[in-house]
């Protein structure tokens, strides 16, 4: 087999620096986005944006494209890119995904012991943010909880499924007008799942986290509702 010349590839290196640097700009959109710094709906500026983190339109609307390819950004023709408002059906969509991945997970790890530390430390991390009154810390710490979960089964492709899907359920929270009354309820059975992998009862904690899912998706998707007909009365979708 001829091995082809790579004197062509160095060609290629503008094009490479920039989708690195384009990656970057997309890893702090994400978190930003993540944290409610630019909520749902909100239209994101080239300029301003470009100009703050004094980086070219090419490499900004890379990360646009980045991002947009992981749900999280829609591009609007005419209008310009937003951060996505999901539907109600978005919500649903997410969480039958999350039961079909977070519940395998728990269902196919093997003998115990299983390593726990990171799961020990959102689960303490987000019962202290509770005492603090910190819920938008909360919110981070579960979110925490179930990526630490998933990464029990020591896999790079869910776990960045899981990145995906998680950093969507995001969008959901951040429009809920109570977060404590969203989150609280949910520290107890964070403790009381990472209690049942402790002791080795992966079944326990199989049907524990099964329950957990499915309250979290009726709780959420009722107050998402509520918001999403006081937000559009008409039933239009938003941005």
């Amino acid at each position: 087999m001829t091995i082809p010349e790579t004197g062509g590839l160095s060609e290629d290196r503008a094009l490479l620096g920039r989708t690195s640097t384009a990656e970057r700009v997309a890893d702090i959109l994400r978190s930003r986005i993540a944290d409610g710094y630019f909520p749902p709906g909100t239209r994101l500026s080239e300029d301003g944006i470009g100009g703050a983190l004094g980086v070219s339109r090419n490499t900004l609307r890379e990360a646009f494209r980045l991002l947009t390819h992981e749900r999280l950004l829609v591009h609007q023709l005419n209008r310009g890119v937003f951060v996505r408002v999901l539907a109600v059906g978005d919500v649903l969509d997410i969480y039958r995904t999350r039961r079909l991945v977070e519940c395998a997970v728990v269902h196919e790890l093997g003998e115990p012991p299983y390593p726990l530390d990171g799961l020990d430390r959102a689960v303490a991390g987000g019962e202290r943010d509770a005492e603090g009154g910190d819920w938008k810390a909360v919110s981070t710490a579960n979110i925490h909880f179930h990526r630490e979960l998933v990464a029990l089964a020591g896999s790079d492709r869910t776990d960045e499924l899981m990145r995906g899907v998680l950093a969507e359920l995001r969008l959901a929270f951040h429009v809920v007008d109570d977060p404590r009354a969203l989150h609280e309820p949910y520290l107890v059975r964070n403790r009381a799942i990472l209690d049942a992998l402790h002791a080795g009862d992966r079944t326990t904690a199989e049907r524990l986290l099964a329950d957990y899912l499915d309250d979290s998706r009726e709780r959420l998707v009722a107050a998402y509702s509520r918001h999403m007909d006081a937000a559009v009365p008409d039933g239009r979708t938003a941005p």
